[in-house]
């Protein structure tokens, strides 16, 4: 294999396939970045897989002999990346040889993983493509993949569920302390309702590409993986096994209080009484008439409190919640205006804004 390209545009690209390389011990092919360079009228491709996700991303380059090649990851995106000069050529002699790469009037040598070593990468089916607009599926998965588990001993809810239906795309995700949903409206055609639960860790990736594409969002969804691809970029997840919670079913049909405070206002306040909410300590809401308190208090650190005046009228009504997941819940209501519902402090909150597609379901903490 013998090929000629742009440094930086090679350093960008192994930027963005390295990330889905494997950093598992005992998978040494899994941990490299593969080349393939098979036609020189077509681009080369590199991808990278650690079982779960995949890249394949396409390399603008002069192809002088075909083959294929796998670098380590990780040396070879530091290597390219301080190279000298403006174009790099890189070149194999055989199946598992070592990589010569020349730049500039540098010659380096690269030990090289046998390809064939490399994982099987999953094959999209063109026939079940079908494009969205990027800019709706980024801005509906911001409002809501926060709210994914961390928590491996419970796979489904590290993730997100991903509706799509003719006209619609619903998002939804919980740790089983909060539950974030989403409804966004689409004009892009889907040819049948389809569903998936997608790893949180895959649409942190996706986000990534989105930040960086001009064009349509291409989805193909399998029957055990779905696939993104974006501007000739196709990063491929496995899907999640498993029942995701009914998520309407656990939003109260009535609520006891709807207090409306401004948003960025509140926020702001949120923020800086969070700060003394440490370790377990819970921020403190109390709703009285005319009135809205926010307090915190950690033995070892501080407390504090900060008020603002509110539509409030009734028996006065004090609740406690984690500061952080509030926080991040006030961040993705849309709008001027913060919809607060409540029913008693020892049942959840509803968050919601200016539209009425999403909302953000908060679990309380048991105040002493």
């Amino acid at each position: 294999m013998k090929i000629t390209c742009a440094k930086a545009h090679l350093a960008e690209r192994l930027g963005i396939v390295g990330r889905g390389a494997s950093t598992r011990a005992g998978m040494q092919a899994a941990s490299g970045i593969l080349i393939s360079a098979l036609d020189p009228e077509a681009p080369v491709e590199l991808a990278a897989t650690d079982m779960e996700l995949s890249l394949r991303v396409p390399l603008t380059a002069e192809v002088d002999e075909p083959g294929r090649a796998v670098l380590p990851a990780r040396l070879a995106q530091e290597i390219v990346r301080v190279l000298p000069g403006s174009d790099v050529t890189l070149e194999v002699a055989g199946e598992g040889g070592r990589l010569q790469i020349r730049a500039g009037g540098g010659e380096y040598a690269l030990h090289t993983y046998p390809a064939d070593d490399f994982p099987r990468l999953p094959v999209v089916d063109q026939e079940r493509v079908f494009r969205l607009d990027r800019t709706v599926f980024a801005q509906t998965l911001e409002r809501v993949v926060r709210a994914a588990s961390k928590d491996e001993s419970r796979p489904v809810l590290t993730g997100v569920l991903v509706q799509f239906e003719p006209g619609r795309l619903t998002m939804a995700a919980t740790d089983s302390y909060r539950l974030a949903m989403k409804e966004t409206p689409l004009e892009d055609a889907v040819p049948e309702p389809l569903e998936a639960i997608i790893p949180g860790r895959a649409l942190g990736e996706l986000q990534r590409l989105i930040g960086g594409s001009t064009g349509p969002l291409e989805v193909a969804v399998e029957p055990n993986s779905v696939a993104f691809g974006l501007d000739g970029v196709w990063l491929t997840s496995r899907r999640i096994e498993g029942q995701f919670p009914n998520f309407r079913s656990l939003v109260p049909d009535t609520f006891e209080h709807d207090i409306t405070v401004p948003r960025a206002e509140f926020a702001e306040i949120v923020r800086r009484v969070g700060i003394f909410a440490r370790h377990t300590a819970p921020i403190r809401l109390r709703f009285e008439d005319g009135e809205a308190r926010v307090a915190a208090q950690t033995p070892d650190v501080g407390e504090a409190r900060e008020s603002l005046p509110t539509a409030f009228g009734g028996e006065p009504i004090e609740i406690g919640f984690n500061a952080e997941y509030l926080r991040e819940g006030i961040d993705v209501v849309a709008g001027d205006d913060l919809r607060v519902r409540l029913i008693n402090p020892l049942r959840p909150a509803l968050l919601r804004g200016e539209d009425e597609d999403f909302w953000y379901l908060l679990m309380p903490i048991r105040l002493s």
